[in-house]
């Protein structure tokens, strides 16, 4: 029999905060706070109206699911609507933005691989 440390999070626990790219995130599973190691799992939030910074990050990969809303993504050259039920890569030094087009807020499913960090985004310039 294999013997495991469970870890679990709880939605309502878990503070939001504001990233470097301008979303409010909560992070659902991130190594610095449950201890889990490869990845990073987060909600984030664009207010209507609003959109993230253009950036980029150094190593980590994300996938986005759209959970809620619609949106314009911007994917290097590319820009393209996204909805509810979509699913993005977004590959390592590929700069992205996304902005929430629709009437309700824009919520995203946020995986990373290597985890989230500030210190490997870098905000483009325009």
């Amino acid at each position: 029999m294999i013997t495991m440390k469970i870890i679990k999070s709880e939605y309502d626990k878990i503070k939001p905060y504001i990233t470097k790219d301008g979303s409010i995130i909560r992070e659902l599973m991130h190594p610095n706070v449950h201890g889990n190691v490869k990845q990073s799992l987060a909600e984030a939030i664009v207010p209507v109206g609003s959109k993230t910074l253009l950036h980029k990050h150094y190593k980590s990969e994300e996938i986005y699911y759209i959970l809620e809303g619609k949106g314009l993504m911007t994917l290097g050259d590319e820009k393209f609507e996204v909805k509810k039920g979509d699913t993005i890569l977004i590959p390592p030094e590929i700069p992205h933005k996304i902005e929430n087009i629709g009437n309700v807020p824009l919520k995203i499913l946020c995986c990373s691989y290597p985890p989230y960090s500030h210190e490997d985004t870098k905000i483009m310039k325009k």
